[in-house]
């Protein structure tokens, strides 16, 4: 017995604002998430992503724009009429009933029939593993079981969206890892489109098929995991979708032969090929120049330097071994460069104080104005 594959929405938010007096936590927000689509609302605390999770399930209202469920405008609409699915942060399961109660919850609410409810609780039982802990109550289950019966519970009233507000945070590290392809799984059998809050770069690039970055209540940048690490569009999608390199400095000029002139601040005049880089050249100006700590290449001083590179000298400021590379902040001039190393057995980490060479790939490089 299984659920049937559930008909999928989708959303869009129109120039959606929100303000609580006179702070504004949402500003402008112009989005669309297709039917079927995985998606992640990403962003630091007080970013926002939060406040507009639940302006969707309408816990919240905006003060202006649109909100629309496959076409329809939802503004106003209570809750419990959207059929819009929530799983929270702390599962939100009742103490005093068993698993099976909890899940039917919601169907006996919807007064479906004694039939209905069995047929769905039990699928949705074996849909999340938990068909043998029927009888149990949440005090019995692990944290992770819990979360498949609060999974279990939102899915059996087959909604319209699914949405999952920071849905493995009170997990451990493993147990996140697992839960992570658990709910990929369930939205790919479904077919429900999702929406799910999380602070974690990790989890929402493993899981989403797209993602939003908030800050400030403002929508940063929207796309595939790989576009916003590989394309940020500012100083903040770079620093935060991943680690990244930002020397900030000026961009003065593209000289002769293409090469362009960045005067990085601490470190002094630096040239790249204009054709080589990654990304467009902004016009002279402020600007950042960005790239990842694994992109960073480091050699002994001395040693024959790979053609193609610019090199820096550096040193050694501090390690850290992370098992499968080593992280080293290094001086560059009055400058910080991150550099990840993959780690080989035999090879030492590298002592604080190391004088060594920097190689950064101009194609690896991007420079941004904002």
């Amino acid at each position: 017995m299984t659920l049937n594959k559930m008909n999928s929405a989708s959303l869009e938010a129109r120039h959606v604002s929100l303000s609580y007096g006179a702070t504004e936590v949402l500003r402008d927000i112009t989005l669309k998430i297709e039917p079927g689509e995985f998606f992640a609302l990403l962003g630091p605390s007080g970013s926002g992503k939060s406040t507009l999770l639940r302006l969707i399930a309408g816990f919240n209202q905006h003060q202006r724009g649109e909100l629309l469920v496959d076409g329809q405008d939802i503004t106003g609409v209570p809750p419990h009429a959207r059929n819009i699915g929530m799983v929270f942060q702390s599962y939100a399961l009742w103490p005093h009933m068993n698993v099976w109660d909890n899940v039917a919850f919601g169907l006996v609410e919807r007064r479906e029939s004694r039939d209905a409810i069995r047929r769905k609780v039990g699928a949705a039982l074996e849909l999340v593993g938990l068909a043998d802990y029927a009888k149990r109550r949440p005090g019995q289950l692990s944290g992770g079981q819990q979360q498949r019966v609060a999974l279990a519970r939102t899915v059996v009233i087959e909604p319209k969206l699914l949405l999952l507000d920071e849905p493995l945070s009170n997990l451990d590290k493993n147990l996140r890892v697992q839960m992570r392809d658990e709910l990929k799984r369930l939205q790919r059998t479904l077919g429900l489109t999702t929406i799910f809050v999380t602070h974690d770069q990790e989890e929402a690039m493993t899981t989403a098929d797209r993602m939003a970055v908030l800050d400030g209540g403002v929508l940063q940048q929207v796309g595939p995991a790989t576009g916003l690490f590989d394309e940020p569009v500012n100083r903040f999608v770079a620093g935060f979708v991943g680690t990244a390199n930002l020397l900030e400095g000026r961009v003065q000029a593209v000289e002769a032969g293409g090469t362009v002139r960045f005067d990085a601040q601490g470190i002094g005049p630096l040239h790249l090929p204009a054709a080589g880089l990654a990304g467009p050249v902004p016009g002279p100006g402020a600007a950042a120049m960005a790239f990842r700590p694994h992109h960073v290449l480091l050699q002994a001083r001395g040693a024959a330097a790979e053609p193609g590179r610019l090199w820096l000298d550096a040193t050694v400021e501090s390690a850290e071994f992370l098992g499968e590379f080593s992280r080293y902040r290094l001086r560059v001039g009055e400058a910080t460069v991150v550099a990840d190393q993959p780690h080989y057995a035999g090879h030492p980490v590298l002592a604080t104080g190391t004088p060594v060479r920097v190689g950064i790939a101009p194609a690896q490089v991007r420079f941004l104005s904002h």
